[in-house]
């Protein structure tokens, strides 16, 4: 039930202005958010498969909403695919584990806002290594990087968003963790 509910918000987070704050180029996700929340009721497999929901939902609007996704989509459909599957998987299993290991130290709130945390910030990770992997070679990421070198213009162009997703992320899976625990909708680790 849990699983469902979280994939629907996902979705509907994705095509409504509720799952990203969009600045420039950029777009601060709150679709982490569900993801963590997965991870942490669920576990990592609970977590991998919200992921892939989050990947499933870049993926389709790669395939025709625009943005950074589609010019990437029109690269190279099947590295679009990796890019955006393979980082979100890769996020909630890791922060699956993430929660099992914070939790066993600390308290709910605590280790929910942990797993907030570091939702947001493997995201951002693993998805812009995966675009310098993948992409970093193509005249798009070159133009976006703006003549900086590949790693300074990451930085540059994630600083802002990145810490507004980790921030936000901390703050909200927190609460809502907190809330699952009190309703005991969360398993004694």
């Amino acid at each position: 039930t849990i699983l469902g509910l979280m994939a629907g918000i996902l979705f509907l987070m994705a095509y409504t202005p509720l799952g990203y704050l969009n600045i420039g180029p950029l777009a601060v996700t709150f679709n982490v958010i569900p993801v963590a929340v997965c991870a942490i009721v669920l576990g990592p497999t609970g977590g991998a498969i919200a992921g892939a929901v989050f990947g499933l939902t870049s993926f389709m609007q790669a395939m025709g909403i625009g943005g950074v996704s589609a010019a990437l989509f029109q690269i190279n459909p099947l590295m679009t695919a990796v890019q955006c599957f393979g980082p979100r998987i890769l996020d909630g299993i890791c922060i699956g584990f993430i929660y099992r290991a914070v939790h066993k130290r600390a308290n709910t709130y605590v280790s929910c806002a942990v797993t907030g945390f570091f939702s947001a910030f493997l995201n951002t990770l693993f998805f812009m290594t995966a675009l310098v992997v993948m992409f970093g070679n193509t005249e798009l990421i070159r133009n976006l990087m703006g003549g900086h070198n590949i790693i300074v213009g990451c930085c540059l162009m994630v600083g802002v968003n990145a810490i507004s997703e980790m921030v936000s992320s901390t703050i909200i899976t927190a609460a809502v963790g907190t809330a699952l625990s009190k309703a005991h909708l969360i398993p004694a680790v």
